[in-house]
């Protein structure tokens, strides 16, 4: 871990403030679920720690289930091809879906995911996302919970990677450039 600290340039979000701001968006959408049981839907691997977190803060019943899609590989801009890698397991038609996201940058990848899960005709779509690169945006697409906007930086930590790496990192830190450069 000591290791992977010193390739962070700098904090972002604090753990303290990642943790409060989950809690916020988790007596919202608990709110807005009343009377309803989502399906919370992971978008791996980057949601993974966020759906963790926000699921334990939810008071309405809720299923969850993954779906793995790939626009990045092991760069750190998207190549705006969308791979589906693993597919839901369970049939969505008629169901309150809130997809689980981690960042949205040009948002071509949740715009794809969207228009393929509108296809399958759940009751609602609605999406919560940990972070939003608004400066980078080409799509846009609407998200109904943003837990914090940030600067057009790489970002690490919370489930975000590069290569595999950083996830285990307790908060939001900017990746040091020369790492991927």
């Amino acid at each position: 871990m000591k290791q992977l600290q010193s390739d962070v340039a700098e904090v972002l979000i604090t753990e303290e403030a990642l943790q409060a701001r989950v809690q916020e968006l988790g007596r919202e959408i608990s709110a807005a679920y009343a009377g309803k049981e989502p399906l919370l839907l992971s978008v791996l691997k980057g949601s993974i720690l966020f759906l963790a977190d926000l699921m334990r803060t939810l008071t309405v019943p809720h299923a969850v289930d993954f779906m793995a899609v790939s626009s990045y590989g092991a760069a750190t801009e998207s190549s705006g091809v969308v791979r589906i890698l693993k597919d839901l397991d369970e049939p969505i038609e008629g169901k309150d879906v809130l997809i689980v996201e981690d960042i949205i940058d040009s948002g071509h990848t949740l715009a794809y995911l969207r228009k393929l899960l509108l296809a399958r005709n759940p009751a609602s779509l609605r999406i919560v996302t940990l972070l939003s690169k608004p400066a980078r945006r080409e799509v846009d697409v609407p998200v109904d919970w943003v837990g914090f906007e940030i600067p057009d930086k790489f970002v690490i930590g919370y489930g975000l990677d590069y290569a595999e790496r950083y996830r285990d990192l307790p908060y939001i830190g900017v990746l040091k450039e020369h790492i991927y450069e």
